[in-house]
């Protein structure tokens, strides 16, 4: 098991930020700036290109410490942030560019990418979470929950399918190709968020993969608009979601 290691500490706005590193793996922790009880924690899964400390993983924690007393974790996928690109990762990226200059389909690129990615990342996330599990303001048995879109979906599916500790997720905007089987195996809440005109992602890919999840609860968010539209609104959804299903945090360790 790989120990977790703190390199970096802050606080401002009633949040706590934590840099640390689990097995050589970088990643920060968010959590509530008063007080040590014990509180949910939502893993969460940054997009294509981005990083741990993109403003969208910033923006997430924020709500969920502040809106709800929760913990917030997120750690670079292998390629990203500072994380070394390997031969794999700089070829996928160097063809990923050519589709996009020739107006090609990029899906072919992308989720055969995103499936190894995938393999790498959900051992590591899995390690992280015992590791963060081990923290008594954390607990290992506390609720824990999922947020990732794009490739935060396509590292999210995998992990949230073979990881009984995760007990509600949202996901959004990803090709279903390599995610069906995995989606298959998942029974707990869901929320999905899609975007109606999305030109790289077709909507009859997001609808498949909507509709595969075997959860008795899932919730689909259609925007108007293309990929990059994505609503802000939707990541306060995403922390209403969590807190009608991971709770609020305790007054006391159990």
């Amino acid at each position: 098991m790989h120990s977790l290691q703190f390199t970096a500490e802050s606080s401002s706005n009633g949040v706590r930020e934590r840099d640390f590193t689990v097995g050589g793996v970088p990643g920060v922790l968010w959590s509530p700036a008063s007080g040590a009880d014990r509180a949910p924690l939502v893993l969460m899964g940054h997009g294509g290109g981005a990083h741990k400390r993109h403003a969208a993983m910033v923006g997430r924690a924020h709500l969920l410490v502040n809106g709800c007393g929760f913990h917030a974790a997120v750690i670079d996928a292998p390629g990203h942030g500072d994380r070394p690109r390997s031969a794999h990762d700089e070829q996928a990226i160097s063809e990923l560019r050519r589709a996009q200059a020739a107006g090609e389909p990029e899906g072919p690129v992308v989720v055969p990418y995103n499936a190894r990615l995938a393999e790498l990342a959900v051992p590591e996330y899995r390690a992280v979470l015992d590791a963060l599990q081990e923290l008594p303001e954390i607990g290992a048995d506390g609720p824990v929950g999922y947020v990732g879109v794009a490739m935060g979906t396509a590292i999210g599916v995998p992990l949230v399918a073979a990881e009984p500790r995760i007990t509600a997720a949202v996901f959004g905007m990803m090709w279903p190709d390599a995610l069906l089987e995995a989606a298959k195996r998942i029974t707990v809440p869901i929320e999905f968020a899609l975007q109606w005109d999305d030109e790289r992602i077709p909507r009859e890919a997001g609808l498949a993969l909507f509709d595969a999840f075997a959860s008795e609860e899932k919730s689909l968010h259609a925007n108007a608009g293309g990929h990059a539209n994505w609503p802000r609104f939707e990541a306060d959804s995403a922390t209403r979601f969590f807190a009608r299903h991971l709770g609020r945090a305790s007054s006391s360790p159990a």
